[in-house]
Protein backbone atom coordinates (compact mmCIF):
# COMPACT_ATOMS: atom_id res chain seq x y z
CA UNK A 1 0.00 0.00 0.00
CA UNK A 2 1.20 3.46 -0.85
CA UNK A 3 2.54 5.43 2.22
CA UNK A 4 2.60 9.10 2.46
CA UNK A 5 6.32 10.48 2.22
CA UNK A 6 7.93 11.13 5.07
CA UNK A 7 11.22 13.49 5.91
CA UNK A 8 14.30 11.73 7.05
CA UNK A 9 13.60 10.53 11.08
CA UNK A 10 15.96 11.67 13.31
CA UNK A 11 18.72 9.59 15.25
CA UNK A 12 16.42 8.54 18.00
CA UNK A 13 13.28 7.99 15.87
CA UNK A 14 10.79 10.01 14.56
CA UNK A 15 8.98 12.38 17.51
CA UNK A 16 5.34 12.72 18.45
CA UNK A 17 4.84 15.31 16.49
CA UNK A 18 6.01 13.60 13.18
CA UNK A 19 4.32 10.64 14.27
CA UNK A 20 0.81 12.99 14.60
CA UNK A 21 1.39 14.47 10.93
CA UNK A 22 1.85 10.73 9.58
CA UNK A 23 -1.17 9.46 11.03
CA UNK A 24 -3.11 12.98 10.01
CA UNK A 25 -1.67 12.26 6.47
CA UNK A 26 -2.57 8.43 6.32
CA UNK A 27 -6.27 9.25 7.63
CA UNK A 28 -7.16 11.31 4.58
CA UNK A 29 -6.02 8.73 2.48
CA UNK A 30 -10.07 7.88 1.32
CA UNK A 31 -8.41 5.25 -1.08
CA UNK A 32 -6.47 3.60 1.81
CA UNK A 33 -9.05 4.27 4.37
CA UNK A 34 -11.48 2.69 1.83
CA UNK A 35 -9.91 -0.61 1.51
CA UNK A 36 -9.46 -1.56 4.88
CA UNK A 37 -11.74 -4.34 4.77
CA UNK A 38 -14.21 -4.30 7.52
CA UNK A 39 -15.72 -6.97 10.00
CA UNK A 40 -19.26 -6.63 11.46
CA UNK A 41 -17.77 -8.68 14.69
CA UNK A 42 -15.02 -7.32 15.58
CA UNK A 43 -11.71 -5.21 14.84
CA UNK A 44 -9.70 -5.62 11.47
CA UNK A 45 -6.28 -4.06 10.98
CA UNK A 46 -3.41 -3.70 8.48
CA UNK A 47 -0.10 -2.88 9.36
CA UNK A 48 1.54 -0.44 6.92
CA UNK A 49 5.28 1.42 6.97
CA UNK A 50 5.67 4.45 9.02
CA UNK A 51 8.62 7.05 9.15
CA UNK A 52 12.06 5.83 10.86
CA UNK A 53 11.27 2.36 11.34
CA UNK A 54 7.62 3.33 12.93
CA UNK A 55 5.13 0.84 13.64
CA UNK A 56 1.97 1.91 11.79
CA UNK A 57 -1.88 0.12 11.88
CA UNK A 58 -4.90 1.05 9.67
CA UNK A 59 -7.80 -0.23 12.27
CA UNK A 60 -11.31 -0.85 11.66
CA UNK A 61 -13.58 -0.84 14.93
CA UNK A 62 -17.21 -2.27 14.34
CA UNK A 63 -19.47 -0.53 16.30
CA UNK A 64 -19.78 -0.94 20.40
CA UNK A 65 -16.23 -2.39 19.83
CA UNK A 66 -13.01 -0.86 21.74
CA UNK A 67 -9.56 -1.65 23.58
CA UNK A 68 -10.18 -2.02 27.15
CA UNK A 69 -7.22 -0.12 29.48
CA UNK A 70 -4.10 -0.28 28.50
CA UNK A 71 -0.66 1.52 27.50
CA UNK A 72 2.49 0.77 25.10
CA UNK A 73 5.05 0.22 27.23
CA UNK A 74 8.31 2.81 26.56
CA UNK A 75 6.72 3.42 22.83
CA UNK A 76 5.21 7.06 22.18
CA UNK A 77 2.42 7.41 19.18
CA UNK A 78 -0.15 8.89 17.78
CA UNK A 79 -3.21 8.05 16.09
CA UNK A 80 -5.88 10.13 14.01
CA UNK A 81 -9.91 8.88 13.14
CA UNK A 82 -9.90 8.71 9.64
CA UNK A 83 -13.77 7.88 9.36
CA UNK A 84 -16.62 7.57 12.09
CA UNK A 85 -15.67 8.62 15.53
CA UNK A 86 -13.89 7.67 18.46
CA UNK A 87 -13.51 8.36 21.91
CA UNK A 88 -10.67 7.62 24.19
CA UNK A 89 -10.75 7.41 27.80
CA UNK A 90 -7.24 8.49 29.78
CA UNK A 91 -5.50 9.07 32.63
CA UNK A 92 -3.66 12.65 33.54
CA UNK A 93 -1.22 10.57 35.94
CA UNK A 94 2.39 9.99 35.75
CA UNK A 95 1.94 5.97 36.84
CA UNK A 96 4.81 3.95 37.68
CA UNK A 97 6.73 2.14 34.65
CA UNK A 98 6.87 -1.09 36.81
CA UNK A 99 6.76 -3.35 40.18
CA UNK A 100 3.07 -2.77 40.73
CA UNK A 101 -0.02 -4.24 40.43
CA UNK A 102 -2.81 -2.41 41.90
CA UNK A 103 -2.80 1.38 42.09
CA UNK A 104 -5.39 3.47 43.79
CA UNK A 105 -5.99 6.88 41.23
CA UNK A 106 -6.65 9.90 42.67
CA UNK A 107 -9.74 12.38 41.89
CA UNK A 108 -9.33 14.64 38.57
CA UNK A 109 -7.08 11.93 36.28
CA UNK A 110 -9.64 10.75 33.61
CA UNK A 111 -10.05 13.11 30.64
CA UNK A 112 -12.59 11.62 27.60
CA UNK A 113 -11.42 12.96 24.26
CA UNK A 114 -14.30 12.62 21.13
CA UNK A 115 -12.05 12.22 18.38
CA UNK A 116 -14.60 12.33 15.23
CA UNK A 117 -12.95 12.00 11.61
CA UNK A 118 -9.79 14.01 11.09
CA UNK A 119 -9.29 14.24 14.79
CA UNK A 120 -6.59 12.79 16.80
CA UNK A 121 -3.61 13.22 19.17
CA UNK A 122 0.04 12.12 19.74
CA UNK A 123 0.76 10.42 23.59
CA UNK A 124 4.34 10.08 25.46
CA UNK A 125 5.64 6.56 27.08
CA UNK A 126 3.46 5.21 29.49
CA UNK A 127 -0.05 6.87 28.42
CA UNK A 128 -2.67 4.74 29.79
CA UNK A 129 -5.77 4.95 27.51
CA UNK A 130 -8.98 3.09 26.11
CA UNK A 131 -10.38 3.86 22.78
CA UNK A 132 -13.32 2.67 21.36
CA UNK A 133 -16.22 2.74 18.93
CA UNK A 134 -19.11 4.17 21.02
CA UNK A 135 -21.60 4.37 17.58
CA UNK A 136 -24.30 1.81 17.54
CA UNK A 137 -24.40 1.16 13.77
CA UNK A 138 -21.07 2.81 12.30
CA UNK A 139 -17.41 1.51 11.84
CA UNK A 140 -14.85 3.95 12.82
CA UNK A 141 -11.59 3.60 10.94
CA UNK A 142 -8.41 4.87 12.80
CA UNK A 143 -4.19 5.26 11.60
CA UNK A 144 -1.96 4.35 14.91
CA UNK A 145 1.91 4.43 14.76
CA UNK A 146 4.26 4.07 17.78
CA UNK A 147 8.14 4.25 18.19
CA UNK A 148 9.96 2.54 18.88
CA UNK A 149 7.91 -0.89 17.57
CA UNK A 150 5.61 -1.69 19.68
CA UNK A 151 7.89 -4.02 22.54
CA UNK A 152 4.49 -4.82 24.88
CA UNK A 153 1.58 -3.61 26.14
CA UNK A 154 0.43 -3.82 29.31
CA UNK A 155 -3.80 -4.17 29.83
CA UNK A 156 -5.39 -3.05 32.89
CA UNK A 157 -8.51 -3.84 34.89
CA UNK A 158 -10.48 -0.63 35.95
CA UNK A 159 -12.96 -0.74 38.66
CA UNK A 160 -13.91 2.92 40.21
CA UNK A 161 -10.84 4.21 41.33
CA UNK A 162 -8.43 1.08 41.02
CA UNK A 163 -6.18 0.30 38.40
CA UNK A 164 -5.14 -3.12 37.92
CA UNK A 165 -2.48 -4.95 36.01
CA UNK A 166 -4.15 -7.75 33.84
CA UNK A 167 -1.47 -8.86 31.34
CA UNK A 168 1.71 -7.76 29.75
CA UNK A 169 1.29 -9.07 26.25
CA UNK A 170 4.38 -8.80 23.58
CA UNK A 171 4.41 -8.96 19.96
CA UNK A 172 4.96 -12.91 19.66
CA UNK A 173 1.55 -13.21 21.33
CA UNK A 174 -0.54 -10.93 18.37
CA UNK A 175 1.35 -13.50 15.45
Amino acid sequence: MPSPAVSSPSAQGPAQAELLDFVRRTAADAELVASLPLDPEGRTWVRLDGPGGSEVWLIGWPPGTGTGWHDHADSVGAFVTAAGELTENSLAARLPTDGWKSLELTDGVDRTRRLPAGRGRAFGRHHVHEVFNESAHGHAVSVHAYYPPLPRIRRYGRTGRTLRLEQVERPEDWQ
